[in-house]
């Protein structure tokens, strides 16, 4: 059976066979990936696995009635039934006055280069993975003798090359890499046993963090945790790790959505340019940043790619929108439209980052007479309509400025609007670990429930 190449050609072919059975619009993604996954636990590897795929996505638009379907079958007899079946669909959903693709002057003019790339990396032989993940397992069962097990080690690559077309004439591909390792070590002492985890990704396969310092790192967080006490309920200064405080990036993230947004679903509707957070909070998107891992040219629906400032100084600046939802609100889309092949389209940040203040991280620390230092968060106890916030957490009390001792079985609770403009101090540690991420934070009150 014919299998016909992925290319800009084949997507346009499509595009133009679809007008002619009367689609008004349409756009084709096609997405190629492989990549390798190994895990090592105790030395053995456990699984080695090898992922190649292409999938293409076909939506189309009758009016203002859509559908979208994919399919992995690439020939010819199989592109012909998708294109049928599509139509089909799109011919009998209901109208949506604000459906369509976007605007041609909102599509990219042009597609920069960003280093998404590491295309020397794509021939490196599994075995360097499974020695990567080896060490930083060893490097971490060898931090302390506590440390007796390990929930193991892992080493993943991703290459990905990103086709997008559609009837506006717009026609632009990208290809990335992705470079993860990752340990998870597990302690134990007077009865007490933990395990913590530790990793480090990067788009290019040299950028990661050195094996052994991955293992250390968890080495030391997961000691970090033994012999954990609870502590009284109270309402005290809590600092959040840099690690996870990129948690509250993310629910501003979520609530700054045009999807949440036009369904009254957020706490932060009706609130463009009002203060939502104090003058040390600057949260930008950007998804033009080289190298970054949520830097991309163009958007899913070929929307060129901008830097935002969501948050300036406290002053909420700019939503996230993509086509419809920017349509719904009354705007233009940001260009964050994300959707997965063949699936409806939503919204999602590229580079969603808290702009890193002056303070170290043991500055911040030292500025706590009696708090709590947050290292990890359970649980999803967040409101995003009315802002109310409550999670189970884990983490080291702070006495007199220094690091005391292990606390757990906690609960942290507050309102994101309040959270927000309680930010007192914001750290200079920005390690921008995933396309959200933010630096060391400190608030300066919050309910800590305990015993």
């Amino acid at each position: 059976m014919e299998r016909l190449t992925p290319d800009r050609e084949l997507a346009a072919g499509l595009l133009a066979r679809a007008k002619e059975k009367g689609a008004s619009q349409g756009d084709v993604t096609v997405v190629e990936h492989e990549g390798i996954g190994v895990k090592v636990r105790l030395g053995k590897v456990e699984t080695v696995s090898q992922a190649h795929e292409t999938r293409l996505g076909l939506r189309l638009f009758f009016g203002r009635s859509s559908a979208a379907t994919s399919t992995s079958d690439l020939s010819r007899a199989s592109l012909d039934r998708l294109l049928d079946e599509t139509c089909a669909m799109a011919r009998v959903t209901a109208q949506d006055e604000f459906g369509g693709l976007p605007e041609p002057g909102e599509l990219a003019a042009e597609v920069p280069e960003l280093d998404l790339l590491d295309e020397e990396a794509r021939g490196l032989p599994v075995e360097r993975g499974i020695d990567a993940a080896r060490v930083a397992e060893e490097h971490a069962l060898e931090y302390d003798a506590r440390i007796t097990n390990s929930e193991g080690a892992e080493f993943g690559n991703s290459f990905n090359r990103v086709i997008h077309a559609n009837s506006e004439g717009f026609a632009g591909e990208y290809s990335t890499s992705t470079f993860h390792l990752s340990v998870a070590p597990v302690a134990a002492s007077n009865g007490s046993m933990e395990r913590a985890h530790w990793f480090s990704a990067a788009r290019r396969h040299d950028a990661l963090d050195a094996p052994e310092a991955v293992g250390r790192e968890a080495g030391r967080r997961v000691i970090r945790r033994l012999g954990a006490r609870k502590v009284r309920t109270r309402e005290v200064p809590v600092v959040f790790d840099a690690a996870i405080a990129g948690t509250l990036v993310r629910q501003v993230g979520q609530a700054v959505s045009g999807y949440a947004l036009y369904q009254r679903a957020s706490f932060l509707c009706d609130r463009l340019g009002q203060r939502v957070a104090s003058d040390l909070v600057r949260i930008v998107d950007d998804g033009t940043i080289p190298s970054a891992l949520g830097s991309r040219p163009f958007d899913s629906e070929g929307v060129g790619v901008r830097r935002k400032d969501v948050v300036e100084a406290g002053v909420l600046r700019s939503y996230l929108l993509d086509a419809y939802s920017a349509r719904k609100l009354g705007g233009k889309s940001t260009g964050n439209a994300a959707r997965g092949v063949g699936q409806a389209s939503g919204v999602s940040p590229m580079n969603l980052y808290l702009i890193p203040g002056e303070h170290s991280p043991e500055d911040i620390v030292g500025s706590v007479e009696d708090g709590f230092y947050v290292t990890e968060l359970m649980g999803f106890g967040v409101n995003l309509v009315t802002g109310d916030y409550s999670r189970g957490a884990s983490g080291v009390w702070i006495e007199k400025g220094e690091l005391a001792y292990p606390v757990a079985e906690l609960t942290i609770a507050g309102n994101l609007n309040d959270m927000l403009n309680q930010v007192e101090m914001v750290g200079n540690d920005l390690r921008p670990q995933s396309a959200v991420a933010a630096p060391t934070v400190k608030i300066s009150r919050m309910t800590v429930a305990g015993e």
